[in-house]
Parts: C-alpha cells; sequence; structure tokens
C-alpha cells in the first residue's frame, strides 16, 4: 500500500492515527473542510490552514465539468491550482450519481448524465472516475460508487452496493500506485448489517488504503447512523484509515469518533457560515435572530477566531442583515476554526485516555444552551 497510517493509541473504541502523503500529514481524527470546486467557500487556503485543518476535499464530479481535470492537470494540478500545498481527498462523484437522479441513466458499466450546468452530456464510469482525480492529483483518491438513497427496500439496497463493488474492484485495477498517493473503496449497503457486512468483506478481499463508510447522513436519523456504524466499524481493518463521509454536526462527529472512526466532511459549518449559523460550545446560534442585535459578547467567548476575538454578536448581526460579504468570511472561520476544536479536543483526549470525560463535558456543554446577556 502507499499511503501511511500509524494507529498511534487507543481510547477503547475511538483511534489516535496520523496519515502520511505525498503533500503532508493528517492527524486523527480529523474533519476535512469541503472545497468543491477548488475552494473552501468564503475563505483563502491560509485561511483555511490557519483553523487547524490539515486537509481538504475536492470533487471529482464538478471539477470535471468546470474547469476540467485535464485543465487544472495542465496547469500543475489541484493543489498549485487552488494554492493549497497540504494533502486533499476527492470525492468519487458517487453522491452526484444519487443526487442528480432526474438528469443521468445508471448501467452497469457507469453513468451518462446531462450537465446541470449547460445540459452537455458525459460519460462518468469507474476508470474515468479515478482518472480524473489522478489528473486532479488528488493526495487520496476515492473509488466510484453509487450511494444509496434514502429511504430504501433491502433488496434495492443490495442490488446497489453489489454495483458499487465491482466498480470498486475496476477502480482498483485502473489506479497507478505512487508512494504518498491511497485509494479508498468505500463501503455501502444502507442501514442492513449483513448487506454492510458482505460489502466490507468484498473490499477487504480487494485491498485499500484506507475504507469509508458511505450511504448515511442521508436522512435516516443519528441513531440509525450510529446502530449501523456500531455493526460495521468493528468489520474494517485496524491497519487503515477510517472514513465517514459526509458527517456532520458536532454531536455526530463526537458519536463516530467514539465509535472508532477517523476522518470526517461535511458542508455544515462551511454552508452555515453563509446562512447565519454559528456552531459554539453551547449548540448552534442564528445570527440573524434580533436578540443579537445589541449583544456586545463574541459568539463564543472561548474562541480564538478573528470573528470571536475582533467582532461582536451585534457587529455580525448587522452584517448578515446588510448582507455584507464579510459577514459570511467571519463565520464561516469562526465554524472551521470550532470544528477543528472539536478534533483538537478528541485527539488530546484520546492521547490522555479521557475521552469518556471529555464528551461528558463536550454533551453538558451543549445541553446548557446558548446563555442570553444580562
Amino acid at each position: 500500500m502507499s499511503l501511511s497510517f500509524e494507529l498511534l493509541g487507543n481510547d477503547d473504541l475511538a483511534r489516535r492515527g496520523r496519515i502520511t502523503t505525498a503533500h503532508g500529514t493528517v492527524e486523527t481524527p480529523a474533519f476535512m473542510p469541503v472545497g468543491t470546486a477548488g475552494t473552501v467557500k468564503a475563505m483563502l487556503p491560509q485561511s483555511v490552514a490557519e483553523t487547524g485543518a490539515q486537509i481538504v476535499l475536492g470533487n471529482t464530479f464538478h471539477l470535471m465539468l468546470r474547469p476540467g481535470a485535464e485543465r487544472v492537470a495542465a496547469l500543475g494540478g489541484l493543489h498549485k491550482f487552488m494554492n493549497w500545498p497540504g494533502p486533499i481527498l476527492t470525492d468519487s462523484g458517487g453522491f452526484q450519481v444519487m443526487s442528480l437522479k432526474e438528469l443521468r441513466k445508471l448501467d452497469a458499466d457507469g453513468v451518462t448524465f446531462r450537465s446541470p450546468l449547460d445540459g452537455s452530456e458525459h460519460r462518468l464510469t469507474p476508470e474515468r472516475s479515478i482518472e480524473i482525480q489522478q489528473l486532479l492529483d488528488a493526495d487520496i483518491t476515492m473509488s466510484f460508487d453509487e450511494c444509496t438513497t434514502w429511504p430504501v427496500e433491502e433488496g434495492e439496497a443490495a442490488k446497489s452496493m453489489r454495483l458499487s463493488m465491482t466498480w470498486a474492484g475496476r477502480g482498483k485495477r485502473a489506479f497507478s500506485e505512487r508512494p504518498g498517493y491511497g485509494l479508498f473503496g468505500i463501503v455501502q449497503g444502507s442501514v442492513f448489517p449483513a448487506l454492510r457486512a458482505e460489502s466490507v468483506k468484498a473490499l477487504a478481499a480487494i485491498g485499500f488504503d484506507g475504507y469509508a463508510i458511505g450511504g448515511l447522513a442521508v436522512g435516516e436519523g443519528q441513531e440509525m447512523m450510529f446502530k449501523t456504524l456500531d455493526a460495521t466499524v468493528p468489520l474494517l481493518p485496524a491497519d487503515r484509515p477510517r472514513y465517514l463521509m459526509g458527517v456532520g454536526r458536532p454531536a455526530d462527529i463526537v458519536g463516530a469518533v467514539r465509535r472508532g472512526i477517523d476522518m470526517f466532511d461535511c458542508v455544515m459549518p462551511t454552508r452555515g457560515g453563509r446562512t447565519a449559523q454559528a456552531f459554539t460550545r453551547r449548540g448552534e446560534l442564528n445570527l440573524r435572530n434580533a436578540r443579537h442585535r445589541d449583544d456586545p459578547r463574541p459568539i463564543d467567548e472561548r474562541c480564538a477566531c478573528p470573528a470571536c476575538t475582533h467582532h461582536s454578536r451585534a457587529y455580525l448581526h448587522h452584517l448578515i442583515r446588510s448582507e455584507e460579504i464579510l459577514a459570511s468570511m467571519l463565520l464561516t472561520w469562526h465554524n472551521l476554526h470550532y470544528y477543528q476544536d472539536i478534533m483538537r479536543g478528541l485527539r488530546g483526549a484520546i492521547e490522555d485516555n479521557s475521552l469518556g470525560h471529555w464528551i461528558a463535558a463536550f454533551a453538558s456543554e451543549q445541553d446548557r444552551g446558548d446563555i442570553p446577556p444580562l
């Protein structure tokens, strides 16, 4: 295997690790900000790094449509193109196979779809997905899969999962192994334990540098997601990174780390930053609400981000109501910084074998909620 993963410690099922890639190391558990089209929205690359993020996510589907993988390759690869020197993981485009159901035709070989940008026709196969990700120079390439919809019948989930396993084998054969670069397989099977077990067995037989769990956080709810993780995570190879795709809220991440997950991505902190939503130690805030208009306090008095160290809730409320771009920039920075604070806290607690106490304190603060000013 070309990608290095070192397991540094455990606290029960939770893991503290380190992934070494061609463009640097990633301390795990890790949260990856989403940079779908070669940018983390409303953030400069150096600002993303200042939050503590070590790896970002790009998307095969969106980058193949605009500006085009071959163009990015000719310009030196995605790292140079977006001025992000650290590791990059690229989603394979499988999620869009699900979300663009009205624009695509699925067959055993791959997917034909119409671009939502201009209606042009495109073809995506396991081999082409791998080729695009290698043109982008992704440190971590994801297998092309079909993300199962929700709700779904077990028979339909089985058919979808088995197609994804066939595609995983084809993608593995197409992948060019190089030092510092890796390919992850994606476990599917919706919420059905037997299907998840079958998927893990198939992927392990192929052999991957890491294993992702896909098809969750699509509407099944936290309780069902955790039950699925409880049934699936123990089956995964212990010497490879484990990535839960598209998750999620802070409590989702904390619960998944407790169950042995190493890597996460989600649009929530960046999307929230553009829609007046702030994630804090005491829950979520809507800075658009009138109660913040005279509040001189920061979003979170214990946060070291620029939004909290330099600006009041009242000012941020004013920016939002005035539809100023700075509101999105500051709130996105805050949210990403808070997510990285969570990951720093989790890593430290696992190292100290104090994860249970850390999670109890985290939950207590979340339950307290935001305290209004006197």
